[in-house]
């Protein structure tokens, strides 16, 4: 009988300094987050440390006091009842604080006179983000986009690490004199830049191979296929939403950053003309530079779209930092021209039916065109894929065909491309009233009855 092996949990401090242009709301909304990322990663933060100051200390990012606070508190330990599940039993080793997470990129000297003061590991904003980004990534394109980010990161770190080895790690060889051989630094970072090079060409031949294989998808469906891309601030609902539009299995996960991979599925039930949904990676502010490049692939899939949703966490306090936030990463990628449906997702978490309906009401008069819903109530989903559907068939035409009785293999051809209004038979075939997009509508006309263009209308009866 097998028994179940429970992970060691791991202790986390958060430390971060206020400087006079960060309002208080905002610094709280950063610090909460950072304590998300931190719960993505597998860490419960006990204790929060704050200093305000006008500016970082060049030296160790805090002050000598509010170091030497940290520092006690570490070697103090945690006690039992600062948990917030308590076990029954604690050992010594689940009471230490495994790591002090500072909410903001610091720099390699600072992190490591930084560790040296507290006594315990330190990780930064962005180092965070990227181990959370490096666990969750699962194709190989992402992989490969996460181990670039994070090379970048770490290329500037190995002087720092050099340091920590003493003389020891600062040559590595050489017959001659001074400088002749070559550093354990200056290999490392030789290294780094080749593994980033050979990366590098790596992405380059999977965007190839993608661009391919969208291609042909595109050809395989033909033209009358519309694309939605589901974009917004992480943990906003997107995984969500797109479960419940596609009828797909996909994960859904309270946290953030809990899918990487971009996720396309078909919206169910389907629609004239049929509409894919793809779900892209979510946006966090002070996302790192290297990342936003490194998975300009992975987001350019709202490029390929013609409507973006763009999700919004109804429930919280600071949505309008979602906003903007999503909308400068969207100009980066060059995506924020695309024609947008604002998706307030989770009213339901928004008190009582009164304030929902209060909330709902203000939110549609700031933002007219929004949805309002919930992504678990059946009714505001097919509300918001009718909305869709809207979008992509304001540009349909109606017409007439006329499929021969000696074409009627072709019958599927016609209800696959078009919207069927009306159809009845007489003694020449069936005849359809249909919704379509003009050229589809040409190409079938031509396909069902080349030749006799123009004769459909005169025989259909109402």
């Amino acid at each position: 009988m097998q028994t179940e092996v429970k992970e060691k949990p791991r202790y986390a401090i958060v430390a971060s300094v206020q400087l006079p242009e960060v309002s208080d709301v905002e610094f709280e909304a950063s610090l909460t987050e950072l304590s998300e990322l931190a719960k993505t990663l597998g860490f419960q933060v006990v204790q929060t440390f704050v200093q305000k100051r006008n500016s970082f200390d060049r030296t160790a990012y805090m002050g000598v006091g509010k170091l030497e606070e940290i520092s006690m508190y570490v070697k103090r330990g945690i006690r039992a009842d600062e948990l917030e599940d308590e076990p029954q039993e604690m050992d010594a080793s689940a009471v230490e604080i495994d790591a002090v997470l500072v909410d903001h990129e610091i720099s390699p000297s600072q992190m490591r006179n930084l560790e040296l003061a507290v006594g315990c590991e330190v990780m930064d904003r962005t180092m965070v983000i990227l181990e959370i980004f490096h666990r969750n990534a699962r194709s190989r394109a992402a992989r490969a986009q996460v181990e670039i980010a994070r090379l970048g990161y770490m290329a500037p770190r190995l002087r720092e690490a050099a340091k920590l080895a003493g003389p020891q790690g600062r040559q590595r060889s050489g017959m001659g004199g001074r400088g002749s051989g070559e550093s354990h630094t200056e290999l490392d970072r030789r290294k780094v830049r080749d593994r980033i090079a050979e990366l590098q060409r790596e992405i380059i031949a999977m965007e190839l191979e993608r661009k391919t294989q969208r291609a042909r998808r595109l050809e395989r469906q033909g033209m009358g296929l519309g694309g939605v891309s589901l974009v917004g601030y992480t943990n906003a609902g997107k995984s969500t939403l797109m479960r419940a539009l596609t009828g797909s299995e996909v994960l859904v996960a309270n946290k953030l950053f809990a899918t990487l991979d971009t996720t396309v599925r078909v919206l169910y039930p389907e629609s004239v003309p049929r509409v894919l949904v793809s779900d892209t990676v979510g946006f966090i502010k002070n996302l790192p530079h290297g990342l936003v490049a490194s998975f300009k692939s992975t987001l350019e899939e709202a490029l390929d779209a013609s409507l973006l949703l763009h999700a919004i966490d109804a429930s919280d306090p600071g949505f309008l930092r979602q906003l903007e936030v999503t909308d400068e990463v969207l100009k980066e990628i060059g995506a924020d021209e695309l024609p947008r449906i604002r998706v307030f997702n989770k009213i339901d978490h928004v008190g009582d039916e009164a304030a929902q309906a209060a909330w709902t009401a203000e939110l549609q008069q700031r933002y007219p065109g929004c949805v309002v819903m919930s992504a678990l109530r059946p009714d505001d989903v097919s509300s918001l894929r009718a909305a869709i559907v809207s979008f992509f068939q304001q540009d349909l035409v109606e017409d007439e065909l006329l499929l021969p009785w000696s074409a009627q293999q072709l019958r599927g051809e016609i209800y696959s491309h078009c919207q069927v209004l009306e159809e009845h038979a007489d003694e020449e075939g069936s005849r359809f009233r249909v919704r379509g997009e003009p050229e589809k509508l040409r190409s079938l006309r031509e396909r069902l009855n080349p030749g006799s263009q123009g004769r459909e209308k005169e025989h259909w009866e109402v």
